[in-house]
Formats: C-alpha cells, structure tokens, sequence
C-alpha cells in the first residue's frame, strides 16, 4: 500500500529536522531538496545573488532566473510565488523569514507536491541560516578583536603606552599598571583553551594575544595579583614609583640565569621598539612588537637566577570568573597550564610595569628556553646585568654615528619606507629573520630588499655577519637609552668612537664577565668553546658542528645544555647570541 501523502510529508520534515544538525546545515538541506525534488535548490539574497547552493559548480542559467524571479516577486510584495523561468522552467520561490530577506528557490522542480515540502523546509532552513550567518559574523568580530589586541601588544613594544591604554579601554580588559609576561608553547590548536582558562583564572583582567609570528606561543600580561610562579603572592610589595618587585619569595629549585632589570621611574619606556623622537625600532629578538626595552639600573645588578618551583606552590586564590572550576589551592597558573595541556611549556617574566613590557616578554622567552629541557615543563626568569651599563657618552656616540646613516635618510619616493620603517625592520629582522615579515606585514621579498638598503646605508653586512649584526644589536639599545642621552648632553666634544672603546671600558669588562660565568661554571661540553665556535660560525649550527667535529644533532645538544646553563635562548628568538658576542669581543676571547 503506497506512503499517504501525511506520510511522505511527515518523513520529509523528520528528514530535514535530521539535516538541520549536520556541520553545513544549510548546504546539506539545499543537496536533499535537489535530489528530492529533481530541481536545483539555492538561497537567494534580495538582489538576486545567489548565496547557497548544493555541492558542485553553479549553473549560471540557475543564477539568471533565480535572479529575474526574485525581482518579480519584490515587485509583487508577495511571500512566495511560482514564476515562469528561462526556458519555460518554472521557479518556485519562498521567503525565509530573516533579515535581510532571504529566499529559497527551486527551479523546475518535478515534485508536483513541491509547494508544500518548501513551505516546511523554509522554517527549518531559515533557522539554520540565522545560525550560520551568526557564526560568520562571530568569527569576523574574533578575528577583528584579535588584530585590536594584537596592535595593542605591538604598541607596548614600541612604547606607545597611553595608546595602547586607549585601545585597551575600549576592548576591555584594562591595561594593569604591573604586569607578568607569560608565553606558552603548545599545539596550536590549544591556544584557544589555553587562552580561555588563563582569561577565567586571572578573573578577566589578564591581556591574551595569540602570537602572530608564532603560531604555537599565546602571550598573556597578566596581573601579579593571579599568583605568580615561584611562590610569591598578591602581598609581595611593589615599588610604586618603578611597579618593579621590592620583594620577591623563592624557592629551593633553581636554574642559573641572569638578574632583574630596574625600571626607570620617569615614567618613560626606557628603550622599547621606537625611539621617542624619531619612532625608530631597537633591534632585539622579541617578540611582534620587536625590541625589547633596556632598563636603567639604579646600581649594578649581580647574578640571579631563573627559578622554577618544584612544587608550583602559590597562595590560595579566590574561584575564577566566567565559569569553570576555581584553581586549586595554593597551584600556580603555570603549573595549572601544564596540567591543563601537558605538550604545552610555559616561560614567566618577573614582575614589572607595564611600560617595561617588551623586557618582560623577553625575559618569558629565555624562561621558556629552560623551561623546554625542565622536568617541570615550567620556568620563571631572573635576569642579569643589562647591556645599557655600556650607555655612557662613549657609547651614545658611538650608537648615533652608526645609525646615523638611517636616521638622516630621505627617500626618493613617498612610498618608499623612511627612517622609522627602516630602523623598525632592521629591529624586527635582528629578532625574527625572514619571519619578520609576518611581523612587519610585508612581503618577504619586500624585507629582503629593506635588509639589503640597510646594508649599504649602515657600511656593514647586517644580513650576513654576526659581527654586524651585533653591533647593529647594540647600537639601537644604546641609542634609546636615556641615560646615554643625558650623559652626551653634559660631556665635552670627543673623536669619533670605536666599538672597541665602547666594549673596552671596566663597566664593559664587568657586564661580559656577568654574561659568561655561567658557561664557565657549566663544564667543558655546554662551556665557553662551543658557543665560542658557534657564534665564529656567525650562529650557523651545521659550520659550528663542523669545526668542533661534532654531529649536528650533538651541536644542538651542547647548545641546548648552553641555553640551561644560561637561563636564556639561544637557538630561538629572542636569542641571547648578540649579548655573548659582544661579551666575548670585549674580553678579547673571540
């Protein structure tokens, strides 16, 4: 006995209720109702173009008299109709109720039923529609607040603070006055979860950017307040004037590594991505916001070290916002991270203002080179002494007379980059190397022929030599540095100055011991000779392997073991590579 025509009816609406909870609803809907119908079945907007359809290529004819059936049915101010279509094709059309208008349409259908199967697929389609719609303009605000939030970092790179507290502002949350740097490493298809439950624990104030040079690293600035690694809590005093630590806690576990820097108390961001007259970049492996800022140090800083809790211990914390279950007493947000993805390694800066945030990213990045070779999977930084100890008038001179070259240029056409462009991509390739270009949002072609006019602009080959590389390293860091500045306006007229008078001074000799008493103390297979032939090589791993006679795989591991000894990077950007060249340049050892 043949399906009654309730029957049929009923089996399509329970087939399209099915349809509805597939991934591509709509389009999964509009194949059944060709097949079902024997007539091609497309959502047509309000001007005629067609915006959904069936799987396969789309017949243009199909375009042409869904097109000249929905201006005749607009010009009716009908809901539905059936039009008479190119080829005595009739065209069944029906509008979904959405704004704006949408209909559905079949063009020469065989199904003498079809008025009705449309009129019960327009409901269900409409609703699936609104969703996809919804999801499509979800992921264009995704997208564009993350470009927001993006630009906000790139702004506390460059030192632009109040506008990056602007931006900020509107996008909610609030910039804090201090901050942690922490990067983690993981998959990247874990940087959203990762993202969400850092936001939840820091109770929404916590600044999230997926890297965009990096697509494994998430940076988060999040407020001291959510419990820093190493122990220390919300009641560790800070100095009101610098926002640095007057007070850290410790614990037993440590890694050998370098000192905190001081913040200056100006107010002013003492050596970020761009100088504060000329907007130019300092060139230092960082992060997108290349540059990281040297602090002015109120006294000489001694050795510390990188400590990375054995046992993750932090106060107590109250139950995050936004849903979740709270962290768990006295469980730092690192050790929550690598629990939470356990591919995942986490680097912490120290804390700091947030003026000084390009420093603090820095100090994550060489934390996360511990923290990949630690049991732990997790590290927090320390610091040593900073290159600006090198910034008196000598080196303030010597910095402006290598840079000067870029800072006077002027070019030949509007669209070629000026100085700023050109110091700031000269910063961003001492950082990245050709990914600076994801960095800089430029061609790679375009950053290779900026590489090559800085090259002639500056006499030295910064895109091959380490050598030049260094000294370009150190000339931005110098000459952002206020102090330096302050120092040259006071000092008498001298001779032009060498990078040997700048590397040969006591505070010079100080700064380079500091820098290599860790690789001395290391032992002979991670010590001085193999990152001495390493930065010989100009950094080329397999030159290096070569010339200690070594395997490539075993250069990497001494390197490795290196970077340990260090508490820095070497291998990955931001590297350590241009701070032990010099410091080995100013002891005479290379």
């Amino acid at each position: 006995m043949p399906a009654s025509p309730s029957d049929l009816r009923a089996d399509d609406i329970l087939a399209l209720a099915r349809l509805s909870t597939r991934p591509g609803a709509v389009r999964t809907m509009l194949g059944w109702l060709t097949r079902r119908t024997g007539g091609p079945a497309v959502l047509v907007g309000d001007t005629g173009r067609v915006l959904a359809g069936p799987e396969g290529e789309r017949d243009p004819a199909v375009a042409r008299a869904t097109a000249d059936a929905v201006a005749e049915l607009r010009r009716r101010g009908a809901p539905s109709a059936v039009l008479g279509g190119a080829e005595g094709r009739p065209v069944h059309l029906i509008a979904l109720d959405t704004d704006p208008r949408t209909y559905l349409a079949v063009v020469g259908p065989d199904d003498p039923h079809c008025g009705t199967l449309l009129a019960d697929a327009a409901r269900t389609l409409a609703l699936c529609w609104r969703l996809e719609q919804a999801e499509r303009a979800r992921r264009r605000i995704e997208s564009a607040e993350g470009h927001s939030r993006e630009a906000v970092l790139h702004l506390l790179m460059v030192g632009s603070v109040p506008a990056a507290q602007r931006i900020a502002g509107a996008l909610r949350p609030a910039l804090p006055g201090v901050i942690q740097v922490y990067v983690i490493e993981c998959p990247q298809p874990r940087r959203r979860e990762i993202a969400r439950r850092i936001d939840r624990e820091a109770g929404g104030g916590a600044w999230i950017v997926p890297c965009p040079v990096r697509p494994n690293h998430v940076i988060a600035l999040v407020p001291p307040e959510t419990g820093p690694p190493g122990g220390t809590g919300p009641a560790d005093a800070t100095d009101p004037a610098t926002g640095t630590e007057a007070s850290t806690g410790t614990d037993a576990s440590t890694v050998t590594g370098p000192a905190p820097t001081t913040a200056p108390t100006d107010g002013t961001h003492p050596a970020a991505e761009t100088h504060p007259a000329t907007g130019t970049h300092p060139a230092t492996e960082t992060h997108p916001a290349t540059g990281t800022a040297p602090t002015t140090p109120a006294t000489p800083a001694t050795p510390a070290a990188v400590r990375a809790p054995a046992d993750g211990t932090a106060p107590a914390t109250p139950a995050a916002v936004g849903g979740g279950p709270p962290r768990p007493p006295h469980v730092s947000l690192d050790r929550l991270i690598v629990r939470l993805v356990p591919e995942s390694r986490v680097g912490v800066s120290e804390r700091v203002a947030l003026r000084d945030t390009p420093t603090a990213y820095e100090q994550a990045i060489h934390a996360l080179a511990v923290a990949r070779n630690a049991p732990e999977r997790r590290a927090a930084f320390g610091g040593d002494l900073d290159v600006t100890v090198l910034a008196g008038p000598a080196g303030y001179r010597w910095a402006s007379e290598l840079l000067a070259p870029c800072l006077r240029y002027a070019p030949a056409r509007r669209a070629d980059p000026g100085p700023q462009e050109l110091l700031g991509t000269l910063g961003s390739w001492l950082s990245f190397g050709g990914a600076a270009s994801r960095h800089l949002k430029i061609h790679r072609n375009t950053l290779a022929a900026r590489v090559r006019h800085l090259d002639e602009l500056l006499g030295v080959p910064v895109s091959r030599s380490l050598a030049a590389q260094s000294a370009a390293w150190l000339a931005l860091r110098l000459y952002t540095a206020p102090q330096a500045a302050a120092a040259l306006a006071q000092a008498p007229p001298e001779p032009t100055v060498t990078l040997e008078a700048v590397l040969g001074t006591p505070a010079a000799g100080t700064w380079a011991r500091a820098q290599l008493r860790p690789l001395e103390q290391a032992g002979p297979a991670t010590g001085l000779e193999t990152v001495r032939t390493w930065l010989r090589a100009d950094a080329r791993l397999p030159a290096a392997a070569a010339a200690l006679g070594i395997s490539l795989p075993g250069a990497r591991k001494r390197l490795t073991r290196a970077e340990d000894a260090l508490g820095r990077s070497l291998l990955t950007a931001p590297s350590a590579k241009y701070e032990l060249w010099l410091a080995m340049r100013a002891l005479g050892s290379l």
